[in-house]
């Protein structure tokens, strides 16, 4: 089973904040802490909020700005569907998945590792705006297969109703920046 941290736990909250926040709670919560014992007592409360500042640097760090992920989405976007899916397949392939291609229905690629089947939807990539039917598609042959997780990749825009649906199906969405951190 995999350990997930509620998404409104107050490290979930900082992990998305910028980094600097956490080593304000930090240093915030040491002095406070250091007024009643000593400070090696007052360090230790402290450190899980710079060990989060450390994390959330890290991720920070490593996100490609804005410019970025707009040139890396415009080269994606003069790519054809095959050449698209090959640099997915080369990508996941990499990450020690197998990887399969699936032929028709909503299904482009299969990922298989550690036996999990994971199931990937980018035939529609290139759309400007993705509704909410692609993923009732994708859901829907998941549940058929028993698949593990389900992604569906978006260079567009991604409406809220689909956003809505993703999240409430465990549809994981790639897009903007993480498509670019994925395939940049």
């Amino acid at each position: 089973m995999k350990w997930q941290m509620h998404e409104n736990s107050i490290f979930a909250v900082l992990l998305r904040s910028p980094w600097w926040v956490s080593v304000l709670v930090g240093t915030g919560l040491f002095v406070a802490v250091r007024l009643a014992i000593p400070d090696f007592y007052a360090a230790f409360t402290a450190l899980p909020f710079w060990v989060i500042a450390a994390v959330a640097g890290w991720r920070q760090l490593r996100t490609p700005s804005a410019g970025r992920v707009e040139k890396t989405l415009q080269r994606l976007h003069a790519l054809p569907r095959e050449g698209f899916a090959d640099a997915l397949e080369a990508r996941w392939r990499r990450d020690g998945y197998e990887v399969v291609r699936s032929r028709g229905g909503p299904i482009d690629l299969e990922l298989r590792r550690a036996g999990k089947l994971s199931l990937v939807a980018c035939r529609r990539w290139k759309a400007e705006r993705t509704g909410v039917e692609p993923l009732r598609e994708l859901h829907a042959a998941g549940r058929a297969r028993d698949a593990h997780e389900l992604i569906y990749i978006a260079a567009g825009e991604v409406t809220e109703q689909a956003r809505a649906f993703a999240g409430e199906k465990r549809v994981r969405l790639v897009e903007g920046a993480e498509l670019a951190m994925l395939l940049g």
